[in-house]
């Protein structure tokens, strides 16, 4: 039998339910924030992501699923959004106009790494981005959108992070001050080694806790914020405070990416462990330039709805819609089922049937295993009088073995309590009793 590859998986019912409710909710979120989607390719130049992200990176530097194609150019399935949505805006120059230019993306990426709970090889992302405005009130709208999203979920306790990591100058002050102090410490892991000569940011990142605990006392980016970038968070802190937005100071908080400036957030959920991250961003205003773009602030985020969906209760966004179940005994009824089935879909309502020529009793099983809340009940006799029976099916209990309690049949007939509906009005009279 072949196999899912690892680190892979197949998304199922009724499990899909779930994805397009927390999908649903983050659409009418964006659209109350004036934010339109777009749609991307999964593969990119490898150029692009190199470029953006930084060769230093674990994701450049280890985690990338890249070939060449049959011309022997390399290409990349995206890691990350935000690198292709700023192409695509580039390409297309959707840059061009007055006003922030506002959106969001869903879909899944791709990183080859050890695959964990809540942590795959290719994974789904919600992404919003903002561009074209440098204002401190913009960084706080984003926040309070990734927020409003999560609220909406139901997400439980949630603790948002934020930093600063000020522009290129302060990085460059930074950087050297946290080489110095990085260039004679003992038991660093082999990649932090390389990295405190290449890259001592990605130091920070680092999820190693040996190394975590020899930053004790390292040198935090706040020090060396310029006077600009300064006032810059200071007045998102502000705002934050002015929503009554509860948040905590992470000066270690780097994120994973070599393009963000200035503000950088993160939302952990409680409870998850060691990968507690849901989603977080930041601004990335020197990024357009690095990919041969103008000059573009820019800002968003991402939700990683893998791990997002690990702290949701289980029943939120099951389809309970409400259904028919057509139970037809006889070629004749089943003809006529199969045009009732059509009419009531087309009226809008969920209906099914079965095709199987099963029994009365297996039929009736099939219709509470699917959620029925109605059952229509159509034999020869009731085609000959014009009517069907009716059956509210709130009482059949599941048994341990799967079929339904409470449905007896005596004689060919199932003696249950049921309404007999002419035929005719019967669609009319289905939408009524769920209107009720």
């Amino acid at each position: 039998m072949i196999k899912a590859i690892r680190g892979m998986r197949d998304i199922l019912p009724p499990d899909t339910a779930r994805w397009q409710w927390v999908e649903s909710v983050a659409r009418e979120v964006f659209d109350l924030y004036g934010y339109r989607e777009i749609r991307l390719p999964l593969l990119e130049r490898t150029e692009l992501f190199a470029r953006s992200i930084g060769t230093e990176t674990d994701i450049v530097a280890k985690e990338m699923y890249t070939f060449p194609d049959r011309k022997g150019d390399s290409l990349t399935l995206r890691p990350e959004a935000t690198a292709s949505v700023l192409r695509a805006v580039l390409e297309n120059r959707l840059d061009k106009g007055a006003g922030i230019k506002k959106l969001y993306t869903l879909g899944p990426m791709f990183r080859y790494e050890r695959p964990q709970k809540g942590r795959f090889r290719q994974f789904y992302q919600i992404n919003c981005e903002a561009y074209g405005g440098e204002a401190p009130e913009l960084d706080v709208e984003v926040i309070l959108l990734l927020l409003t999203i999560l609220k909406r979920l139901l997400v439980g306790e949630m603790r948002l992070l934020i930093n600063s990591l000020g522009c290129p100058d302060c990085q460059k002050k930074f950087k050297a001050a946290l080489g110095l102090f990085l260039i004679n410490r003992e038991g660093l892991c082999e990649d932090c080694l390389r990295r405190r000569t290449t890259n001592p940011l990605r130091v920070l990142d680092c999820k190693s806790a040996n190394c975590q605990s020899i930053l004790q006392g390292a040198p935090v980016m706040r020090d060396y914020l310029c006077n600009d970038c300064a006032a810059h968070f200071a007045r998102v802190q502000e705002l934050l405070d002015r929503f009554n937005v509860t948040y905590e100071m992470q000066p270690k908080l780097v994120r994973g990416l070599d393009y963000y400036t200035r503000t950088a957030f993160e939302v952990v959920a409680v409870g998850l462990g060691a990968q507690d991250a849901v989603a977080g961003g930041g601004r990335y205003n020197g990024l357009s330039q690095e990919l041969g773009g103008p000059e573009l602030p820019a800002i968003g985020f991402a939700i990683g709805e893998d791990r997002l969906l690990e702290v949701l209760p289980q029943d939120l966004g099951q389809d309970h819609q409400p259904r028919v179940f057509v139970a037809a005994l006889g070629e004749a009824a089943r003809e006529r089922a199969f045009v009732l089935v059509q009419d009531l879909r087309w009226k809008n309502l969920p209906a099914e049937m079965d095709f199987e020529g099963r029994s009365l009793k297996a039929q009736m099983t099939l219709a509470d295993r699917l959620g029925a809340t109605y059952a229509v009940i159509l034999g020869d006799k009731e085609l000959a009088a014009g009517v069907a029976q009716v059956r509210p099916m709130r009482n059949v209990a599941r048994q341990p073995d799967g079929s339904a309690q409470g449905l007896e049949v005596e004689g060919g007939r199932l003696q249950i309590e049921q309404e007999q509906v002419p035929l005719e009005g019967l669609p009319d009279y289905l939408l009524q009793k769920f209107r009720v």
